[in-house]
């Protein structure tokens, strides 16, 4: 299996040191959270690496559902920005979230789900145009975010052609059974996590409640051939969920 590792744990070392610590331990792929300070990418530095890349477009200072068509723009902006950089890297993938409601949003919830809906098909065609692939994240339990429910997700990115980031660990915030988060034929990418149910924690894979033995054989039932990310808060946890893996892959 394709196993990767998110920049979120090591934030925020350069870029350089993570990809030389992710070769030492035998990885092979890495995922960039194209944000500061990895929103520029030396390419010299990714070039001396034998480790493919695959790009997670900015998430925690953008709203492509924003009602203010300004910050939307931008928003969408920045995505388009991701999609060039998965272009010219010639990776894949590009994992984009859905946006959420602002605080003094509730009473606009029509608008703003119709604005994701529209940033996400412009990006969508953007990605499709470049030769990315674009896959929606599944979102945790926290309010004013959008596509918690993987069935309404799946719906939406059907609509757009588009394709859907599967995150484990919200749909196991959310209450999913691992029965449950596979179902689509429009997951491409995985991102691995574990938590106890309560809040989207990114704990260390095997150290909550997560059935990652079920999920395997499921992954293998379905013949998934796309990247697993091992997406965790911090080093230590990065090394224990790979560790976990060889023992249960």
């Amino acid at each position: 299996m394709k196993i990767s590792v998110s920049t979120l744990a090591f934030l925020p070392t350069p870029l350089e040191d993570v990809l030389e610590c992710l070769e030492n331990r035998g990885i092979k792929y890495c995922e960039v959270i194209n944000e500061y300070p990895y929103n520029t990418i030396d390419m010299d530095v990714i070039d001396s690496h034998d480790i493919k890349i695959s790009v997670h477009s900015p998430l925690s200072d953008i709203n492509i559902a924003s009602y203010n068509d300004s910050i939307r723009r931008s928003s969408v902006s920045q995505i388009k920005n991701s999609i060039d950089l998965a272009s010219s890297l010639n990776t894949e993938i590009v994992v984009v979230h859905p946006g959420h409601i602002p605080i003094l949003g509730k009473k606009f919830e029509d608008n703003i789900l119709k604005n994701s809906a529209e940033s996400l098909k412009e990006c969508s065609k953007y990605a499709d145009d470049s030769g990315v692939m674009l896959c929606v994240e599944n979102m945790p339990d926290i309010e004013g975010l959008l596509c918690k429910d993987i069935n309404q997700l799946d719906e939406i990115v059907q609509e757009l052609d588009a394709h859907i980031t599967m995150d484990v660990g919200h749909a196991n915030n959310m209450k999913f059974p691992i029965s449950e988060m596979l179902k689509s034929p429009r997951i491409k990418h995985i991102h691995l996590s574990d938590n106890d149910g309560s809040f989207d924690s990114h704990n260390a894979l095997g150290s909550a409640n997560i059935d990652f033995k079920s999920l395997f054989l499921e992954l293998k039932n379905i013949d998934y051939k796309g990247i697993l990310v091992v997406e965790v808060n911090n080093p230590q946890a990065v090394f224990e969920s790979l560790d976990f893996l060889k023992k249960i892959i």
